[in-house]
């Protein structure tokens, strides 16, 4: 008999995050993005280099996150552009949140061109004790 240790949520997570991922792959996303669950919130942290601070944009609106960003470089009259690998323009990902997450607590920080997103898990949502009462064996009335 195989057993298995199921956590809805992460379970949730995993299917919406591979998801997402398989569409933005096959899109070659300029928005790489790494998820982890910490003991009490989930971490979601965004590569943008080269993105003004000021332009990055993360909101939440019935359980999607949305994060937005852009890049924009203006070449000057005397510069002639003759590669251009680095996306330019405006990006967005966005994010199912599972109804575990406190999205009311959000909070979100950019360093170093990583813009790292941290939502709480409710309390109900998180591990706890349960305690098993002694005593007499009583039965139990359905």
């Amino acid at each position: 008999m195989l057993l298995t240790s199921i956590d809805p949520f992460i379970q949730e997570f995993e299917r919406q995050f591979n998801r997402l991922a398989r569409q933005s792959f096959d899109n070659g996303s300029p928005m790489p993005m790494d998820g982890l669950r910490r003991d009490g919130d989930v971490v979601l942290r965004f590569d943008l280099p080269g993105i003004d601070p000021d332009s990055i944009e993360v909101t939440v609106d019935r359980g999607v996150l949305s994060v937005s960003a852009r890049r924009e470089e203006e070449i000057g009259e005397q510069e002639r552009l003759f590669v251009r690998e680095r996306p330019m323009g405006t990006f967005t990902r966005r994010v199912y949140l599972s109804e575990h997450l406190d999205s009311d607590r959000i909070d979100a920080a950019y360093a170093n061109g990583v813009l790292t997103v941290r939502i709480p898990v409710l309390e109900r949502a998180k591990p706890r004790k349960v305690e098993i009462q002694r005593g007499d064996a009583k039965a139990i009335r359905a």
